[in-house]
């Protein structure tokens, strides 16, 4: 499904005005999260919530930052590639996308009374400042096909399903109207299979900048707190291409000969959001760890534009009388502004510290997805969705509760390090059926430490299956979906100073 659709109302004997409406993918896809941070965090799976002393705590337990024993800043670069296989009528394509981000910069200031002083419980804090990578969207996917005569564009606008494709279907000369100036298709009859082609170009991500302070009581219990600042940049190209195969010659009365749909969403947002945290240290060999995160309120902006450009093999005759071989239709961008609620976050994890030799971590997140709401953005003179109430009710009855669990270790060799992880990401929808949507996530990473420099290394390799469904039709069984498999590998540098 289209990740924005612009509904078309036309009033009687009136000019057409346009809605806007949200879907639940929408809500979704912005409360999912990426491992993110730095090499060191996602080495080990991004198993951090009870490891403590790194900057990627302000993401997971910000309880961590009050295992500083120094003050440090960093910075993590990363590369990244993904590569799609589609699947759509029974025929495969394959696509891929290559990328540069930043994975983490940050600053943390440590303050530590000496190990001497016993005047105060409290043995020191730490404030930090992070910007950290929690999601990413860049991918290409790609499919050519040949759909059944049913399940083609073609008859997707013969429904006149009163979306903003079908009023620029009529406006290039796809449709026409009859004396009541009700849509009917035009003249189809003679048309072939047609030979559909679709690119998908996804970008952007989304970035969290965090404010974080963590202390130590008696070093036996640390406790923290964070507010992170989210900021979104999603943006969607899709081109879809049809080709009538059949040649004037063989059918003279063949009028379709191709069209080409160009959709562009940019969706731009703000949002806000905060968690508590705290870790228990019983023993020197074991921690553990718990946090809990609000729901990240964010106000977006998506804006959207679209064009069509229709050719014919033969010139067809419109309701005028007048004859056309091609036509096309521009709809100019458009702005919505909406809000989104995502749910609550709640992490436990342990850690067992094998001396000298290095440790082993695990997480467990909750997060329950059915609970993410779409509203209005009442800040904003941008216009507004007329009615959220079929989206929420939708994310209600497609979403469910998911547990994200990652584990991850570190060795230590003298002042270097090797690391390994996993994580699996829960699958969000409730019927899975067909298609299993969780996430894997493989890592590993290499360290060298030194008195006042460290570097860090980690590569993360992931799977996943996704749904796409390019057009929909009016019966449901009809509705074409493309199965598309998403691998990914990511390498990420860090480099840091401890001062």
């Amino acid at each position: 499904m289209k990740n924005l659709k612009y509904y078309l109302a036309v009033a009687l004997l009136g000019p057409a005005s346009y809605g806007f409406a949200q879907t639940a993918a929408d809500a979704v896809r912005f409360s999912q999260m990426q491992p993110g941070g730095t090499a060191r965090s996602l080495g080990i799976g991004g198993a951090t919530s009870a490891v403590g002393a790194d900057l990627s705590n302000l993401l997971t337990n910000p309880a961590g930052l009050g295992l500083f024993q120094r003050s440090e800043i960093s910075f993590s670069p990363g590369f990244g590639t993904s590569n799609t296989t589609s699947q759509a009528f029974g025929t495969n394509g394959s696509d891929s996308r290559n990328y540069l981000n930043l994975s983490s910069l940050g600053v943390a200031f440590s303050r530590r009374r000496p190990d001497e002083d016993t005047s105060s419980p409290w043995r020191g804090g730490t404030f930090a400042i992070g910007v950290s990578r929690i999601n990413d969207f860049n991918q290409n996917l790609r499919y050519s096909a040949t759909p059944a005569l049913d399940q083609d564009i073609l008859q997707r606008f013969s429904e006149d399903q009163g979306l903003i494709q079908d009023d620029l279907a009529y406006e290039a000369l796809l449709t026409e109207r009859d004396a009541q100036g009700t849509y009917i298709p035009a003249d189809y009859e003679n048309t072939g299979q047609l030979t559909q082609r679709e690119i998908v170009e996804r970008s952007g991500g989304q970035t969290q900048i965090d404010f974080g302070y963590g202390t130590s009581y008696q070093d036996r219990v640390y406790i923290g707190g964070a507010v992170g600042i989210v900021t979104t940049r999603y943006n969607v190209v899709s081109t879809l291409t049809a080709t009538d195969p059949v040649a004037p010659s063989s059918s003279p009365g063949t009028a379709f000969g191709s069209l080409t749909l160009r959709e562009d969403i940019q969706t731009r947002g703000a949002g806000v959001n905060a968690r508590i945290g705290v870790i228990y240290r019983p023993t020197d060999a074991l921690r553990l760890g718990a946090s809990v995160q609000t729901p990240t309120y964010s106000e977006m902006v998506e804006t959207y534009s679209a064009s069509l450009d229709v050719a014919y093999d033969t010139p067809i005759t419109l309701s005028d009388g007048s004859k056309r071989n091609s036509g096309d239709a521009r709809f100019p961008a458009e702005d919505l502004a909406y809000t989104i609620t995502s749910p609550f976050r709640a992490t436990g994890g342990a850690v067992v510290v094998l001396g000298k030799y290095g440790f082993l971590s695990a997480d467990a997140e909750y997060v329950n997805y059915g609970k993410a709401r779409l509203g209005y953005n009442k800040n904003s003179n941008v216009l507004s969705p007329a009615d959220l109430s079929p989206a929420n009710d939708a994310i209600q009855s497609q979403y469910q509760s998911a547990v994200n669990l990652r584990v991850g270790g570190e060795a230590r060799f003298d002042i270097f390090r090797a690391r390994a992880g996993f994580a699996h990401y829960g699958d969000p929808y409730k019927n899975s059926s067909r298609l299993d949507r969780s996430q894997n996530f493989y890592s590993a990473g290499l360290g060298l430490r030194q008195q006042n420099f460290f570097l860090d290394v980690a590569g993360v390799y992931s799977s996943s299956e996704q749904a796409y469904t390019p057009y929909t039709l009016a019966n449901p069984q009809k509705t074409p979906v493309v199965d598309v498999t998403d691998k990914r590998f990511s390498t990420t540098l860090t480099a840091g100073f401890l001062f």
